[in-house]
């Protein structure tokens, strides 16, 4: 009937939440799960949506309430900073990686909430005070460790534009936190709602199900394109990574090795991570669309880490347990609780499973990750052992780890494919959690240890 009446209906552009997963897989979670079902419904009563990154993260309900409980708190409980504010910082740090999914999302509810369509033309649109975040905006998603006190005092003695530190610290949050939800958004492969700009078209669907160019981008699954055959060579891959913790584990039993050999692990690590390359590492040119939210298109990770010493952070000297946590709480209060609750959630969650195996500990395997991403950004814990790290992590790993903690805008569906094989989709959007909270902490470790030497 709407066909005779010349109304055009909209059709997502894409087949459900992620390119990487199959719809019915997603779908088939939230169907068998009521508590899912429930978070869900309450989403949608309180944002008048349901996205596509809250669908995925469906996978693991218990992390998907907490981390929908502090959205809420961040983009529309009172806080230091007005509501069009804040989705207009999420913009400009969703823009830092070109991750238009965000910028649109956010787009859309800059202008909801009244926020003044001048500033989407560009941050030179943008009040002087916003314009100022630009740098701390950069070295932030690219080089937190670089971030100093002198960077804080120029944000908070800029006179008629200056922010308050509760302001900055609400400001930093929004940056860290949109900075690793674009590494989730491109590790999991989210496609745009269809709400949204690139969400929808009015073609009739096409014959196949994707396009050739997702072959030539690497975004056809490797079983679709060559049959199963990797996947039966690969058939021992759990078994071997199971054993490696076994045997790991009764090394630790049997001797510990000295401080000095600790810390000389740990640099190796930390100079090995720099020098892992990505494998897709060709230029990624930001469109106009995206880059007109940010300054300094060229400033980024590709070949710095070639050239430059990242400084070691030790969590002894600073942590979020013991100085971070309650510096957020101070100046935006609760919210500290919130995020910890976040990190914990992540770190901790196991189902005790590994594929197919039942009632295997993940602890070890989890935490050789966290410490990994941790590794890449100068931070050390005195008391582990970075050794484990390499038997546990293989290079495929590693890369993909690598390209999406520092250049997530060049994740493929080829590179999604090529770690950990056997495991299900649940458990390496799982790996993607751990990815954006240990990213999320890190760069929030490094901007509150530079508010607080500001501080005293």
């Amino acid at each position: 009937m709407s066909k005779d009446v010349g109304v055009r209906i909209p059709r997502p552009v894409g087949n459900g939440p992620s390119r990487f997963i199959l719809e019915k897989e997603i779908l088939q979670v939230s169907k068998l799960d009521e508590r899912i079902q429930s978070i869900f419904e309450d989403a949608f009563a309180v944002l008048g949506r349901l996205d596509n990154i809250s669908l995925v993260m469906g996978f693991h309900p218990h992390y998907l309430e907490s981390f929908l409980k502090t959205q809420h708190y961040l983009l529309q409980m009172d806080g230091p900073l007005s509501l069009h504010c804040r989705h207009y910082i999420g913009i400009m740090a969703a823009a830092r990686h070109q991750c238009t999914y965000l910028v649109n999302l956010h787009v859309n509810d800059f202008l909801q909430v009244g926020g003044d369509p001048k500033w989407l033309n560009g941050l030179e649109e943008a009040p002087q005070k916003l314009q100022a975040l630009g740098e701390l905006n950069k070295i932030l998603a690219h080089r937190p460790w670089l971030l100093t006190k002198e960077h804080i005092e120029r944000l908070l003695k800029a006179e008629e534009h200056s922010w308050s530190l509760a302001e900055l610290i609400h400001v930093v949050v929004l940056l860290t936190l949109y900075h690793s939800l674009a590494s989730f958004t491109f590790g999991c492969g989210i496609n745009p709602d269809i709400h949204t700009d690139g969400g929808h078209t009015f073609r009739p669907p096409s014959l196949s199900g994707y396009c050739v160019c997702d072959i030539a981008n690497g975004n056809g699954t490797l079983e679709e394109m060559f049959g199963n055959q990797q996947v039966s060579e690969l058939s021992g891959e759990v078994e071997v990574l199971m054993e490696k913790m076994k045997q790991l584990q009764e090394c630790h039993d049997e001797e510990e090795a000295s401080q000095e050999e600790m810390a000389t692990r740990f640099e190796r690590e930390k100079t090995e991570s720099m020098l892992v390359v990505t494998s897709e590492d060709e230029e990624c040119v930001p469109s106009r669309d995206v880059s007109r939210h940010f300054e300094d298109p060229s400033y980024g990770y590709k070949d710095f880490y070639r050239r430059e010493h990242v400084p070691t952070l030790r969590v002894q000297d600073y942590s979020w347990e013991d100085h971070g946590f309650s510096l957020v709480n101070r100046l935006y209060p609760d919210f500290g609780q919130l995020l910890d609750e976040k990190f914990q959630i992540a770190y901790n969650l196991t189902y005790n499973t590994m594929a197919t195996h039942q009632g295997v500990d993940t602890s070890m395997l989890r935490r050789a990750i966290w410490n990994y991403i941790h590794c890449m950004f100068g931070i050390r814990y005195d008391d582990y052992d970075y050794g484990e790290i390499n038997q546990l992590l293989d290079r495929s790993f590693k890369v993909y780890i690598k390209t999406m903690v520092r250049t997530p805008e060049k994740i493929t569906k080829r590179m999604y494919d090529s770690f950990w094989r056997q495991f299900q989709h649940s458990e390496k959007v799982h790996v993607n959690l751990l990815l954006m909270e240990a990213r999320m902490q890190a760069e929030l470790l490094y901007a509150l240890r530079a508010i607080t030497r500001y501080m005293t």
